[in-house]
């Protein structure tokens, strides 16, 4: 699962992210900065997903 949030991070930022948090601030955040550029929304979505799965995993 954990690959599939991460290719959905990279081609769409904030679908990667809306299906790792749900609606959330991290998701609002993602979606600004992928209007404002699609390099950061990528960057912040493929960082978001990574945090999530190590928090999940300690």
């Amino acid at each position: 699962m954990k690959l599939i949030q991460i290719i959905l991070g990279i081609i769409l930022p904030p679908l990667g992210v809306f299906l790792t948090y749900g609606f959330s601030t991290t998701l609002l955040i993602n979606i600004g900065l992928t209007i404002l550029g699609w390099i950061p929304g990528i960057i912040h979505a493929v960082w978001a997903i990574s945090k999530h799965q190590d928090q999940q995993t300690n």
